[in-house]
């Protein structure tokens, strides 16, 4: 039997991505945004909202990164989702992480969070729904700790997941199945 629920930004998992930017000012600015995904092979879409100090930030620099978060740090990970940059201009520094400056966009790179997406501004889109944010992926850097050869090792990365139901964090790392590959047994 199934049951109607209320309404919620009910799919799961959504990820826990960490969006930074410069401040004009040159500190460091981070924002946690759940509602984000590819949109292509080298590019990320992003729904935020307008009054983000991160969205004027990525709008006068063309730049930011996008982290995955890990459970290692799920506690800076939520404190940059509950703390507004727009309130606390110093908010990074009491994360205690540290950064990095790309070499390929201006924006920092969270040294702590193991995959970083560096990111080229292409498109702003602004309605009912929110803003959107388009931008080129220029480059991928990843925390040799979660490597095995040349290859991400997901289970290492520990990547945690937004609960949209509960409010909770989940990590991610358990493999339990072969993309491209288990769905052909049932081809005839």
């Amino acid at each position: 039997m199934r049951k109607d629920i209320k309404q919620t930004e009910s799919i799961f998992p959504m990820p826990v991505l960490m969006i930074a930017t410069y401040n004009e000012d040159g500190s460091v600015d981070v924002m946690n945004a759940a509602w984000g995904t590819m949109q292509a092979r080298n590019h990320v879409a992003l729904q935020l909202t307008k009054s983000h100090k991160t969205v004027k930030n990525l709008m006068e620099r063309k730049a930011f990164t996008v982290s995955i978060a890990d459970a290692n740090h799920v506690v800076e990970a939520d404190y940059f989702g509950v703390v507004s940059g727009n309130n606390t201009p110093n908010k990074f520094e009491a994360s205690g992480l540290t950064v990095t400056k790309s070499e390929k966009v201006d924006a920092p790179i969270i040294n702590e969070f193991p995959i970083c997406f560096e990111c080229e501004f292409v498109e702003f889109q602004e309605n009912e729904y929110g803003v959107g944010v388009i931008a080129k992926v220029v480059n991928t850097s990843v925390d040799e700790s979660v490597m095995d050869g040349d290859k991400v090792n997901i289970s290492k990365v520990e990547a945690i997941a937004f609960d949209p139901y509960t409010h909770g964090y989940y990590k991610v790392s358990e493999r339990v199945g072969e993309a491209f590959k288990d769905g052909l047994k049932l081809k005839k």
